[in-house]
């Protein structure tokens, strides 16, 4: 089943778990590399590769890392067909044939692989972007709330106000406002291409849940509390300071405009870099 983002990207998911996706149609070359007998790790990187049956270069592989918003391949091949894609591609269009190797699904990981993959970030500087590692991922419309969206991004954050920044992704359904940080597992570190795929999936799955159950429904992800903690507090404040105004905006949509997710997404539509998020 093929299913196709907010930004346009067709990507194929699994009929069973349509959450699950298995392929996509188009793909960014984000690593070119080599690896060969005598580089660290060349035994352990080959190991995959001999468990399937494909350990058919000993003098070493050319290696081609594809990446799109949701899914990740890498590409084994000649060391020759590499280098000749490295000469071709040097004005971004050269090509390759991919029938001439092997290609698996998603960037492998462990010995060998996790000192020689650098982190790479779907938003990069170097295409454009604010920062690496900071800038919208996808987006899917929801099918439920008419205008809002669920809406992956990379961003700066911490894990505890006043601890250290990091590069993370998550998602943000701008019809609930729910905010991530406060749903254990659904912010991770921005480590790789399985990272943003884990929050996609997570984004495919908070949709899902509102079209099966409903928004509202005590089953659904997706939950508006329509400002009810936000009137809570206020009142509190009100109470203990005896003034008449509210100390923080009265409705979800407000609130997160201006303290949540969606001021951070807001600049990042805008190309701006915002503040490290709960810094």
């Amino acid at each position: 089943m093929q299913i196709t983002n907010t930004y346009g990207t067709p990507h194929h998911v699994s009929d069973a778990s349509p959450s699950h996706v298995m392929s996509c149609d188009y793909y960014r070359v984000p690593l070119v590399g080599v690896i060969a007998p005598g580089n660290p790790g060349f035994e352990d990187m080959v190991k995959v590769l001999q468990d399937n049956g494909h350990h058919s270069r000993p003098e070493g592989y050319g290696l081609i890392f594809l990446e799109s918003e949701e899914f990740s391949a890498v590409y084994f091949g000649a060391i020759t067909q590499i280098e000749q894609y490295k000469r071709d591609n040097t004005d971004g269009t050269g090509t390759f044939d991919g029938s001439l190797g092997v290609t698996y699904a998603q960037w492998p990981q462990g010995a060998g692989w996790d000192d020689y993959i650098p982190r790479v970030f779907w938003n990069a500087k170097a295409r454009g972007a604010v920062a690496d590692g900071v800038g919208l991922v996808t987006a899917f419309a929801h099918t439920e709330i008419p205008g809002a969206e669920v809406i992956v991004y990379e961003f700066e954050g911490t894990w505890r106000p006043g601890g250290e920044a990091k590069q993370m992704v998550t998602y943000h359904c701008t019809g609930c406002h729910e905010d991530t940080f406060h749903d254990s597992g659904h912010v991770h570190d921005n480590t790789g291409p399985d990272r943003r795929r884990w929050a996609a999936r997570q984004a495919r799955q908070h949709l899902i849940s509102a079209s099966r159950h409903g928004v509202g429904d005590k089953k659904s992800a997706c939950r508006p509390t329509n400002g009810e903690m936000l009137r809570a507090v206020n009142a509190l404040a009100r109470e203990k300071w005896g003034t008449p105004g509210n100390a923080l905006p009265d409705t979800d949509d407000a609130y997160c405009a201006t303290k949540g997710p969606c001021s951070v997404i807001r600049e990042l539509r805008a190309g701006i870099r915002p503040p490290v998020y709960r810094a």
